[in-house]
């Protein structure tokens, strides 16, 4: 199967609904598609996310996914933890340039200075917040009651939510975070409910 180039839910299948796996259950199709999406799509995708930390890792990791495929970021995900401190804002902010090579050098991430540079200067300006990155973020919640899409195609790419919450990081003096990829983080940290209607794991969320 060819993977998406972006997160899962804008790959272009806009007409597919839910499947149902090798297990039975029925997931978004995204979710059934490889081993990787599967435990992703089960255990995380749409779950709240809470945490300063937490967050700021799922911002760098939708950064460094812009224009690969988003297994690509799962699969060197302990990688991206081991070169980043574990994400830890007070730590990522203290990088130099000399972490900025180390970075580079690193065959267990993306290599790309543009995003390095963009991980650090997210941390310095997660470290300078009033409030928290966990506040911020989560200001720009969706519609808790905004009808369950039943395909793809009825997913969104940007809303007004994330085209606000990119507004408000870009204001702090956060990189790489344009409405699609805030939509993303959106979706990824539960400020959006996206599984499909029929998606087993929706149902669980719901109950």
């Amino acid at each position: 199967m060819t993977e998406p180039l972006t997160e899962p839910l804008t790959e272009p299948r806009a007409g597919t609904g839910a499947v149902v796996g090798p297990d039975g259950l029925r997931r978004c199709a995204w979710g059934d598609s490889a081993d990787d999406y599967r435990v992703y799509h089960d255990t995380e995708w749409g779950r709240p996310v809470h945490g300063d930390d937490a967050l700021f890792e799922r911002v760098c990791l939708e950064a460094f996914q812009s224009g690969l495929s988003w297994i690509t970021i799962l699969r060197r995900r302990a990688g991206f933890r081991a070169g980043f401190a574990g994400f830890e804002i007070a730590r990522v902010a203290e990088f130099g340039p000399a972490d900025v090579e180390r970075l580079l050098a690193d065959t267990g991430i993306i290599r790309n200075r543009a995003k390095i540079e963009a991980a650090i200067a997210n941390a310095r300006a997660a470290r300078e917040l009033d409030g928290g990155l966990d506040a911020l973020i989560w200001r720009f919640a969706g519609d808790p009651d905004r009808p369950a899409p039943r395909t793809m195609g009825e997913v969104p790419a940007i809303t007004p939510e994330s085209t606000a919450l990119a507004k408000a990081l870009k204001k702090e003096g956060f990189r790489f975070v344009g409405p699609t990829t805030a939509y993303a983080l959106m979706q990824a940290c539960g400020l959006v409910d996206d599984h499909l209607a029929d998606c087993h794991v929706r149902a669980a969320l719901t109950r």
